[in-house]
């Protein structure tokens, strides 16, 4: 299996602080995503100035489509995102429509199983429609409550589906290896990068149990 990629999440609302944390992490990650309040506070110019600041690394564009999937994620990929994500609760069609537009740039689309009751059989599904990647969430709100991404994780990599699988969810340094173990090709980590003391140090630190694993 190949190393697993780092991706960096990127939530502050602040165009700015944006641009300065990934600069202090990118030289230990591969993936730099703009969240989803990033993005939909600061929009394509934010786009636009990380790739023409970025232009080595992958650019992760966390829309979370839930509907008009081509027509939504288009203008993203033409300002340069690498990958634009969708909700696995959206309809099909509405993911086929962001994985056209993924395709119509040579990018990558990415469903999203955050609240997807049935996560092993939308996974199935968006595979079969040509999803390039996709992505085990635990959300903010259902990591206060206690959960953590390895069950489902677990599950969707043991489908064997010819896709990429990406885990995010309170990832830290504690549990990064455990990540890798359990067979995850995209690794997010946000917090435990973006809320430290020392961000370049702690994307470093990362990248080391990473490569370590």
């Amino acid at each position: 299996m190949a190393k697993p990629l780092i991706q960096l999440a990127l939530d502050s609302l602040d165009f700015g602080t944006t641009l300065r944390l990934a600069s202090l992490a990118a030289p230990s990650v591969d993936i730099l995503e703009i969240g989803t309040p990033c993005i939909k506070h600061n929009g394509v110019p934010l786009v636009k100035a990380m790739r023409a600041l970025f232009p080595d690394k992958k650019l992760f564009v966390d829309l979370k489509t839930m509907d008009a999937g081509e027509y939504e994620a288009t203008p993203f990929y033409d300002a340069g995102a690498d990958i634009c994500t969708v909700l696995g609760v959206a309809d099909l069609s509405t993911i086929k429509g962001v994985v056209t537009a993924a395709n119509n740039h040579g990018k990558q689309a990415q469903v999203d199983l955050i609240n997807v009751p049935n996560k092993a059989e939308r996974a199935r599904e968006a595979a079969e429609l040509g999803a390039h990647i996709i992505g085990i969430h635990t959300g903010i709100d259902q990591q206060l409550a206690g959960q953590t991404p390895f069950a489902d994780l677990n599950e969707i990599v043991g489908l064997g589906l010819n896709v990429q699988v990406s885990v995010a969810g309170g990832i830290k340094p504690e549990t990064v290896q455990q990540v890798v173990q359990s067979g995850a090709n995209i690794i997010v980590v946000g917090g435990a990068i973006t809320g430290s003391d020392d961000p370049a140090a702690a994307a470093r630190k990362i990248r080391e149990l990473v490569d370590a694993a």
